[in-house]
């Protein structure tokens, strides 16, 4: 039997230390980067997220009940290389919103199988790490702050995603978003109670935490340089 990834065990705490540096090096320098730089590392998350979203449809690794593209962080990757590289305030602010708690709530506590140093060790981890990344980039780097306007935005889109994945679950079977049933290890949904209640709680505490983490910055002016 292959090994199964153990959470906090050796690999887990290593990368939330690799975490912990690259966060606290994007704080330090992240604002004297250069355009070329935040086009570059859009590349690489590209370069990262794509074969891992291509590999779930190879035949080995087919699995109707998680290789769809369903997942959040399935489109945060994308939703995070689109804002570095055109500056889109809308597209920088879901980055922050889904990078800073749910990416970073997989982090903690990761639903993975494979044990390092398997591929899909590699890829989810280096996924979820440049999310998180680009993240604190696209706000202490490039200064692209939310709104609440754009919080609306984003709060709505990522409505209209639940109820898209949650009618498709019902209809298909499926647990895309842990929307119908919560992770077989623990997590922070076990807080919230039984299913369909705990989707309807973390919603409200979601939705909530958002904008806490919006508000700083939409009540501090600042000059805008970038898209709206």
């Amino acid at each position: 039997m292959e090994p199964r990834f153990e959470p906090y065990g050796a690999s887990h705490v290593a990368v939330l230390g690799v975490l912990a540096v690259g966060v606290a090096v994007i704080a330090l320098w992240g604002r004297h980067t250069t355009r070329r730089a935040e086009r570059g590392f859009a590349a690489a998350i590209v370069a990262v997220a794509l074969p891992l979203q291509v590999l779930q449809f190879t035949p080995s690794e087919w699995n109707f009940q998680t290789s769809l593209p369903l997942q959040l962080c399935d489109w945060a990757w994308l939703v995070a290389a689109l804002a570095l590289w055109t500056r889109w305030r809308l597209a920088a602010t879901l980055t922050y919103l889904w990078g800073l708690t749910l990416t970073t709530q997989g982090v903690a506590t990761p639903d993975l199988a494979t044990a390092f140093p398997g591929l899909r060790w590699w890829m989810f981890w280096a996924m979820h790490l440049l999310i998180v990344w680009a993240a604190v980039h696209l706000i202490w780097g490039m200064r692209i702050r939310p709104t609440w306007r754009t919080y609306g935005q984003a709060v709505a889109i990522t409505l209209g995603w639940l109820a898209c994945t949650l009618a498709f679950n019902l209809a298909a079977g499926t647990n895309y978003g842990y929307l119908n049933g919560k992770p077989d290890g623990p997590s922070v949904l076990d807080l919230f109670g039984p299913w369909p209640w705990y989707v309807a709680v973390e919603t409200a505490v979601v939705v909530g935490t958002w904008a806490l983490l919006v508000w700083p910055w939409a009540s501090t002016p600042y000059q805008a340089t970038h898209r709206a």
